[in-house]
């Protein structure tokens, strides 16, 4: 008795199912790509061969070295005897300082110069005008340097200016009231911000749970219990101090507080207000890419024009606005590059430093390409991913 068993089918090879037009592409590509890799082979040998003719040592060896260049301005602790490595990580957390707090300000007040470019209100509506075709026809480069001689036409700290009480503004920068932050107070705000984690993901089944009953049901009680309550148990239970820090002056400085160095306020103000005027236009375009019909229907429900502006047009404006606010924000972040011509230490003032004390130009350029290349990628990346995440799926 024999059984009709099925035939294995036969194995095709790997490029039998591709034609012809796609075994050329797949011939040109590999040819684009071994010219560039020989290309790149041969000005690095060829680079390589010049440096050791002109007995010029390469590497990166001379990072464990001792650096020996002060940095008056530095996020973290740093001396003169580090190594060039710590000098290259606090040049990098300098650039950060800036980049970070300069994108969230400059979103901040260019949403605000954007809305007001499309206010009812005339006057307003000018003002933002002029304030963005001012700040974007001026050069960065001299907006930069005009805040910095205006930091240094400032009267001396015997005199300084008081806005506010506590507040001092000087040629020796600002000087803010603080609060002294240690691993106590660090464990306050980690469990803040683990209640804030929390209150989104319960927010998001509470509308889950409302789009499936359409019963509305308030976020506001977890909020508050978890990121307003449980911290202050939490600090309560450890018995964290919180103390202000009021800066008071000796001599011929402020000691105590917050200070702000001129180089770095001067830095952070011209990049968030030149900034703010390319992000105003595009959060304005954002705004008036949304029909019109959804202002007349809110206005037929009697909803206010701010409750319209923030639960139904800006939602929808974010798609138009958010690929070129990417852009923005990886120029800001590169424009921070010319902090060096204020004297601000980031990490090209640093390279150049480094440059000049060890001579290793092409390890130094190397570096400062690498730093903005990983920080502008990490930004296209989490902007990429949110836009993904707000963009309409279709059906």
């Amino acid at each position: 008795m024999t059984t009709d068993r099925p035939r294995p089918r036969p194995r095709r090879r790997f490029f039998a199912a591709w034609g012809r037009r796609e075994l050329h592409g797949l011939f040109w590509q590999m040819l684009v790509v071994a010219i560039v890799v020989g290309v790149v082979a041969f000005l690095w040998s060829n680079t390589v061969a010049n440096l050791s003719a002109r007995r010029i040592t390469t590497g990166f060896a001379f990072l464990g070295r001792e650096a020996g260049m002060p940095i008056a301005d530095s996020l973290i602790a740093y001396s003169p005897r580090d190594t060039y490595l710590w000098a290259f990580v606090v040049g990098i957390a300098n650039t950060l300082r800036v980049a970070v707090i300069g994108i969230v300000l400059a979103t901040i007040l260019g949403t605000l110069v954007g809305i007001s470019r499309l206010s009812a209100n005339w006057l307003l509506s000018r003002l933002a005008a002029v304030y963005v075709e001012v700040l974007r026809d001026i050069p960065l480069l001299l907006q930069l340097l005009f805040w910095y001689v205006l930091m240094q036409a400032l009267p001396a700290a015997r005199v300084a200016l008081r806005p506010v009480d506590g507040v001092f503004l000087s040629n020796r920068g600002l000087i803010l009231p603080s609060i002294p932050l240690g691993g106590p107070q660090l464990w306050v705000l980690g469990t803040a911000v683990l209640g804030a984690v929390l209150s989104h993901f319960i927010r998001r089944e509470l509308i889950a749970r409302q789009m499936r009953d359409g019963r509305p049901r308030r976020i506001w009680p977890f909020a508050v219990g978890f990121i307003l309550v449980l911290p202050a148990l939490v600090s309560w239970l450890l018995g964290v101090p919180w103390t202000i820090d009021w800066p008071e002056l000796h001599g011929f400085n402020f000691t105590g507080g917050l200070t702000l160095a001129p180089e770095y306020f001067a830095l952070l103000i011209a990049l968030v207000t030149y900034t703010s005027a390319f992000i105003a236009e595009i959060v304005r375009s954002g705004i008036q890419s949304v029909s019109r019909g959804q202002w007349d229907a809110a206005n037929a429900l009697g909803l206010r024009r701010s409750f319209t502006l923030r639960q139904i047009v800006l939602p929808q404006a974010l798609r138009v606005i958010v690929p070129p606010m990417t852009s923005q924000y990886l120029n800001l972040t590169k424009n921070s590059s010319l902090a060096v011509a204020i004297g601000y230490q980031d990490v090209v003032s640093v390279a150049n430093t480094t440059l000049n004390q060890t001579g290793q130009a092409i390890e130094a350029i190397a570096l400062i390409m690498a730093v903005f290349l990983v920080i502008s990628l990490s930004i296209s990346f989490f902007m990429n991913w949110y836009n993904a995440r707000i963009a309409l799926s279709e059906r």
